[in-house]
């Protein structure tokens, strides 16, 4: 059988519902941001003539290294990701994507660790890391 106080428990008013209601329209929408370098803007599209699909990936793989919470982020290493999951992400072909990963690694920007997972260097290139006295933790390709 149950019982009344139990019922009367899981009862909520409808005042309290109306506030929790009013509160999230009360509640503004802001924009994430990221700390992206204005070196990325003003030197490494232009001088390497990266394309859109280079461009999505790099940041995608500097977001995850740099911008967001990341236990490896000392070492500039990247968690480990799914190149599908990242392909799907970013409206992608996983080919698109591992030319992409083969690109930029030519380039010097990232290095593999092991699949899904990189070394992202946090201006680039390695001429840029020692101009701006970056170091890695225990790590340096």
């Amino acid at each position: 059988m149950v019982d009344i106080h139990s019922i009367i428990a899981d009862h909520g008013s409808k005042q309290s519902e109306s506030n929790t209601q009013m509160k999230k329209r009360d509640e503004k929408v802001t924009a994430s941001t990221s700390k992206i370098p204005d070196l990325f803007f003003d030197e490494i599209i232009i001088s390497y003539k990266l394309s859109r699909i280079d461009i999505i990936v790099l940041m995608y793989l500097y977001r995850r290294v740099w911008c967001k919470p990341n236990l490896f982020k000392l070492h500039g290493i990247s968690p480990l990701l799914s190149h599908q999951a990242m392909a799907d992400q970013n409206i992608l072909s996983i080919d698109d994507v591992y030319n992409a990963i083969t690109r930029l690694e030519s380039l010097g920007f990232l290095a593999t660790i092991r699949s899904g997972q990189y070394f992202v260097r946090r201006y680039f290139t390695k001429e840029n890391d020692e101009l701006f006295s970056q170091t890695y933790d225990d790590f340096e390709t």
